[in-house]
């Protein structure tokens, strides 16, 4: 059975920094996309960033990319987003999400994910 535990959420200012972790289970963590998303309040749910576990090709969100790092463990079984440069539009639920490797379809298509975290909240107040 696919487990994604998200930790690491919390309050920050603007211009703060969180780091998100991404706990999957052993047995599903190779060579799969692992996908960070976010959801604000009336808001669809959209690709934030991910990485493929075997070969660590990443990808990015324009509206993160040069503050937002996408990160592997594999001894950990984790993956971590490392968010800087925070600011109030980065408020949201943030998911941690899982699909094989082997599917096509564009990095950012939520739908194409079987297996989700629970979620963990990120604010950043101004």
């Amino acid at each position: 059975q696919v487990q994604l535990v998200e930790s690491g959420g919390g309050s920050v200012q603007a211009g703060g920094s969180l780091r998100l972790s991404c706990a999957v289970s052993r047995d599903s963590y190779e060579n799969n996309l692992i996908t960070w998303f976010r959801q604000a309040p009336g808001m669809e749910r959209e690709a934030v960033a991910g990485v493929y576990t075997a070969d660590r090709a990443w990808y990015y969100a324009d509206s993160v990319k040069g503050r937002f790092t996408i990160s592997q463990d594999n001894a950990k079984a984790t993956v971590s987003l490392e968010m800087n440069n925070l600011a109030p539009e980065d408020t949201a639920m943030y998911y941690c999400a899982l699909r094989p490797a082997w599917y096509r379809d564009s990095w950012s298509v939520r739908t194409t994910y079987p297996h989700w975290g629970q979620g963990i909240q990120v604010t950043v107040s101004s």
